[in-house]
């Protein structure tokens, strides 16, 4: 058989299947009949010298692919780079090895680093498709890593991306391991560091479970999606940054995997920790403050789980070379007003710019976390020198400075639709339910779209009576305004309220 035998021109499929190759080859295409292709299968392509292992999706009718050609989804596209006509040669891959791996994992056998070094090595090549993925996020989920594999997979996910440095003295980081809605302190916290001197080139995530992520909150007031080389001047201007670390390919695994954990919707603990600190070593941070909120809604759960936790985030930063600094938190209720990317940019601003309705318990959450820093940094009183640096405004000039450095400030805006949901009854708010409040921020848009969330009007131990509105929920559509609405007055326990006694 020729080599033309297996060779179809490939044009531009114009489909995001969010970072995943994928080629799309009608069902009677010769290719397809000649190599026994069938859908999802593995199939590889060389064009131009490259080459890259896709996912085959199968065409069936008579509609906008015949069987003339091969198109790319917009990752094999990017991945491949033909120009438009070019031949792409297709053939079956050769089994990874880290299938057997895997499938070993499954089964409860415990790997080591080069183990999982091999698993990462054909994430990162795209010789594993989503399901394989899907299993090794699902057999590492709850217990199943132990603490060495936790160190063994957070080297292997550290050493398959580049590391930066910063030179002498302290390099800053911190991290909330999430679960806690409108938790944003970070942009308070960098801006406090930055504003004492300090070095804090912060790298953050964009959204997985949440409303919004670090990234999806500071993308609101400016450009997050920095290369190093832009990153660096920042931080070398300013002394502080807060970037999204995906664009930074630090540790370009973790972002494989967190694709696969987002529709999941669950991480576990190991998964979670090497994430975290694999970031944090590979941005050259060396001391890091972690916050683990702790609430009967929120990711950690108890007073013990937390204290696992945190016992394993210790064991695997000294075995990586991290001086590392536990926060335990209250998680019991959202912090702030607002959830969703631009309304939580709005209370972040309120906080710096110290207005009359600055969300307290926000401004209190990163005054402490922002001693801890600078106390690490040796500061003797760290959370009154940074109320010093914020009540001077020294917080907020710097905050606007790095934002001007990023690439210009921009205020948040409003979104254009909204609503109230109203309470039910009479009585005293006793509890809100975080998994249940950030779920109608999500079904309004939230994160994708940035304006959208729910801004909270009643907090727990408030007094309300029938009819007062709980919270407000915002959109950027009336269609996704209409489906948060309609799941929030469905649920009866997001705002729990109980007539006093």
């Amino acid at each position: 058989m020729t080599r033309e035998r297996h060779c179809l021109p490939l044009v531009r499929a114009e489909i995001d299947t969010y970072s995943q190759p994928v080629v799309f080859m009608h069902q009677d295409c010769h290719v397809c009949r000649a190599e026994g292709f069938r859908a999802l299968t593995r199939v590889r392509i060389a064009c131009g010298g490259r080459s890259v292992i896709a996912s085959l999706n199968v065409v069936t009718g008579a509609g906008w692919l015949g069987p003339e050609a091969a198109a790319l989804s917009d990752a094999a596209w990017a991945a491949l780079r033909p120009r438009l006509g070019d031949m792409g040669q297709f053939s079956h891959p050769e089994l990874p090895e880290a299938a057997s791996l895997i499938r070993a994992k499954v089964y409860g056998e415990r790997l080591h680093q080069a183990q999982f070094a091999t698993i990462i090595k054909d994430a990162m090549a795209h010789r594993l498709s989503d399901l394989d993925l899907a299993a090794f996020v699902t057999a590492c989920a709850g217990e199943h890593l132990s603490t060495c594999e936790t160190i063994a997979l957070t080297r292997a996910m550290q050493e398959a991306g580049r590391s930066l440095e910063w030179g002498e003295g302290p390099v800053l980081d911190k991290h909330c391991v999430g679960g806690l809605p409108g938790n944003r302190t970070t942009p308070i916290v960098v801006a406090i560091a930055a504003a004492a001197g300090l070095v804090i080139p912060k790298t953050s995530s964009r959204a997985i479970t949440s409303p919004s992520g670090t990234a999806d909150t500071m993308e609101v007031m400016a450009p997050v999606a920095l290369d190093t080389a832009a990153m660096r001047k920042v931080v070398e201007a300013q002394g502080g940054c807060i970037v999204w670390g995906g664009a930074l390919r630090l540790s370009p695994a973790d972002d494989i995997l967190i694709r696969i954990e987002r529709p999941l919707d669950f991480d576990s603990d190991g998964q979670l920790i090497a994430s975290i600190l694999s970031k944090k070593a590979a941005a050259g941070s060396d001391r890091v403050v972690i916050d683990i909120p702790v609430g009967p809604t929120a990711k950690v759960r108890s007073e013990n789980a937390a204290e696992a936790l945190s016992a394993r985030l210790r064991a695997t930063a000294r075995e990586i070379g991290l001086d590392l600094a536990i926060h335990v938190s209250d998680g019991s209720q959202p912090v702030g007003y607002g959830i969703g990317p631009a309304l939580e940019a709005m209370d972040v601003l309120k906080v710096l710019r110290r207005t009359p309705d600055a969300p307290g318990d926000l401004r209190e959450r990163a005054l402490v976390l922002a001693g801890l820093l600078l106390e690490m940094s040796g500061e003797t009183a760290g959370v009154e020198r940074a109320r010093v640096l914020l009540d001077s405004g020294a917080a907020e000039h710097r905050f606007m400075a790095i934002c001007a450095a990023q690439g210009g400030f921009a205020e948040p805006a409003e979104a254009p639709y909204r609503i109230p949901v109203e309470a039910p009854r009479d009585g005293v708010i006793t509890a809100i339910d975080n998994r249940l409040i950030a779920r109608v921020a999500k079904l309004a848009g939230a994160p994708q779209q940035a304006r959208a969330g729910v801004l909270l009007m009643a907090r727990p131990g408030t007094l309300v009576q029938r009819g007062q509105p709980l919270f407000e929920i915002w959109a950027e559509t009336p269609g996704e305004l209409a489906y948060a609405r309609d799941f929030a007055n469905a649920q009866k326990e997001i705002f729990r309220i109980e007539v006093p006694k």
